[in-house]
């Protein structure tokens, strides 16, 4: 089977959790294709048999080559990749090292992230700075105009997320970039949610800072993530926390950072992961992310369509522009227990709380059932899910050979 580019079976015979389950919870943690997964405990084994630090010696042309990996999926530079344990903690090392001051203005979008909120705030305590969310426009998406008038001199960061977790939403973030880059404003980009489902140009966006993580569509392991930093931005940015591996130390009282992105890494990590990383970057490249991302797109356009015609069902997705992520909430079942039921049937799901402080929409419905489609899911699993939401389903049995 195939849909535009992509071979399907191919995609699945490559993905064990798709024989025996529908995963619609890649905006969660997605399936590991084996490369993944053979990279991730080819390393562990060797850990096992000569040693970890051995290991990592043996593997360091790979360990390596997985900057120059995640550059590629960035249009970006090696010397501006660093490896982090997540997108949370990538988002962290970027947004605590901005030297905020008293007076300046940060700028977010409504449908943000909750985690970088409660670290906006943090810093609003701290240092006194102001947070801001530009409104939506008609459509859902942040409203650039609304963006542009609120730019004064105080304005010190632009932070947004791409892709909400809790929606479909694409945020225009190329149009952001142009508004910050005409203003010379710091901005910071959360791709947790569309690395690996979208197309990423660091240069088109228009970003200084980006932050994403392997777990979700890039389909690599848990406890992995990376951060982009602009070549240009480094020398002001100083990490909140450093190590050996981070900075040199000169003379007794002095040290120096490194002078690329690595400076926001630390010595010890998660080396088997971030070979299952690279794995699942080089993977995603090779399958081409303009495929993947309009396979996704066209799949949850479908689910999202079909859960619609169900009675009872209202899907709330909105904006200009739509991804693989479909959330919706039935008038008889809360979403938790749709979650559990649907678990129950082999089909896996979540559900996703949303910042109701900031986003009108989300407090006007709370939390919702999250399916996220990837790129290895089938129609056929869509119709199954759709009849299992509905209550007319079997449990999943075998889904493939």
């Amino acid at each position: 089977m195939t849909l535009g580019e992509l071979d399907v079976d191919a995609l699945r015979r490559t993905t064990l959790g798709a024989t025996h389950r529908i995963h619609f919870n890649n905006a969660g943690a997605s399936l590991p294709p084996d490369c993944v997964h053979d990279a991730v405990v080819g390393h562990l084994d060797a850990e096992r048999r000569i040693g970890g630090y051995e290991a990592k010696a043996a593997a360091e042309d790979d360990l390596e080559g997985f900057y120059a990996s995640a550059a590629r999926l960035l249009n970006a530079r090696a010397d501006e990749i660093a490896f982090i344990e997540n997108a949370t903690r990538a988002f962290d090392m970027a947004f605590y090292a901005i030297p905020f001051r008293a007076g300046d203005r940060i700028l977010t979008a409504e449908a943000e992230y909750t985690s970088n909120v409660l670290a906006y705030l943090q810093v609003a305590r701290r240092s006194g700075v102001t947070v801001e969310a530009v409104p939506s426009d008609a459509a859902g998406g942040l409203d650039i105009d609304a963006l542009e008038a609120m730019i004064d001199g105080r304005v010190k960061l632009i932070s947004i997320t791409h892709v909400p977790t809790y929606s479909g939403l694409v945020n225009p973030a190329a149009a952001v970039g142009a508004v910050a880059r005409r203003h010379g404003i710091l901005y910071l980009l959360d791709a947790c949610q569309s690395a690996g489902q979208l197309p990423l140009d660091v240069d088109a966006i228009g970003c200084d800072m980006l932050s994403a993580t392997g777990r979700k569509y890039l389909r690599g392991p848990r406890g992995t993530g990376f951060l982009y930093v602009r070549r240009e931005r480094l020398e002001g940015l100083e990490p909140p926390f450093i190590d050996l591996h981070a900075a040199r130390w000169v003379s007794a009282d002095r040290y120096s950072l490194r002078p690329d992105a690595r400076r926001f890494e630390n010595w010890e990590c998660y080396f088997a992961g971030k070979l299952g990383l690279k794995a699942a970057i080089d993977y995603a490249l090779e399958l081409g992310v303009d495929a993947i991302g309009r396979r996704v797109s066209t799949l949850g356009a479908r689910l999202r369509e079909a859960l619609a015609e169900v009675p009872g069902v209202r899907v709330w997705d909105r904006g200009p522009e739509l991804c693989g992520i479909v959330t919706f909430t039935k008038d008889d079942e809360t979403p938790p227990a749709m979650m559990a039921r649907l678990r129950g049937l082999g089909i896996n799901v979540s559900v996703s709380d949303g910042p109701a402080h900031l986003d009108p929409l989300f407090s006007s419905h709370g939390a919702v059932v999250r399916a996220s489609v990837h790129a290895f899911n089938t129609e056929d699993e869509i119709s199954h899910m759709v009849a299992a939401v509905a209550g007319d389903s079997e449990p999943v049995r075998r889904i493939n050979s």
